[in-house]
């Protein structure tokens, strides 16, 4: 007896076609009152009066969101989600999204400023530059969220170093900073939303915008922040980096390139 198998063919599924889609690159730039930003230079003064100059500007950016006219939104994140800026090394100043970005119409731009708490994890950083930004565990630990120094003449005309830090925030029972007596962390990284960050991206488009910190817009708004009042040091000072952190919100500005 011979058996007789059908044997049925099917056709092959065609792959599903990528949507339209461009690259997107931040060009970040630091400047003071609209003018590029100098280290060293004893040329700055700020909303409280404050003579100041700058040495360093490092920070993490994170969780950059684009959000598209329909509603929909795309979070950077598929090849790296958290970037390094510091003023010192300029390759960290321009920001390479490996993500496709659909093509399309888009409303406006908006990230983290500082590591979310859910990815702020110590040692998660090995090499130079992002080791260095390590926070003390026993204040929290992760990573700053940014780090200004630079000096400021206080009211005697002395010219004295501030460390003007971001990162986790104490709660301490009773007076003063000792560790033992921290009973609670403050989280202090927040969103930044981008005015007129609306933008059109082409199918196949390499698309730059200039991303720019206005560092004086730190000490003024909504709160006046003075050197004097808040001294050199503030990483275990929760009311000074609530306020860092609530003045922060009109810091950025961005422009397509």
């Amino acid at each position: 007896m011979v058996l007789t198998m059908a044997v049925a063919c099917k056709k092959k599924a065609e792959p599903i076609p990528e949507p339209p889609a461009g690259t997107i690159v931040f060009s970040v730039d630091h400047q003071v009152n609209g003018m590029p930003l100098k280290f060293n230079e004893m040329i700055y003064r700020n909303a409280a009066g404050n003579d100041y100059l700058i040495t360093d500007v490092m920070y993490f950016i994170s969780d950059i969101t684009f959000y598209r006219n329909d509603g929909t939104h795309q979070t950077i994140g598929e090849w790296k989600d958290i970037f390094y800026v510091d003023e010192a090394i300029p390759e960290t100043k321009t920001i390479q999204f490996y993500d496709k970005i659909v093509a399309g119409t888009y409303d406006s731009i908006n990230f983290v400023f500082g590591i979310s708490e859910s990815k702020n994890k110590s040692f998660m950083y090995v090499n130079p530059p992002e080791v260095f930004m390590g926070w003390p565990e026993v204040l929290g630990g992760g990573y700053h969220y940014m780090m200004i120094n630079g000096k400021w003449k206080d009211e005697a005309g002395v010219d004295l170093p501030y460390n003007f830090h971001l990162g986790i925030g104490q709660l301490y029972k009773g007076a003063g900073y000792n560790v033992d007596s921290i009973y609670a962390f403050v989280q202090n990284y927040f969103t930044v939303s981008l005015p007129g960050s609306s933008f059109q991206l082409a199918d196949k488009e390499q698309a730059t915008f200039g991303l720019t910190m206005n560092i004086e817009k730190w000490f003024e708004n909504p709160y006046v922040y003075d050197h004097n009042y808040w001294g050199g040091a503030i990483m275990q000072n929760q009311p000074a980096m609530q306020m860092v952190k609530e003045n922060g919100w009109d810091v950025f500005s961005i422009k397509k390139l």
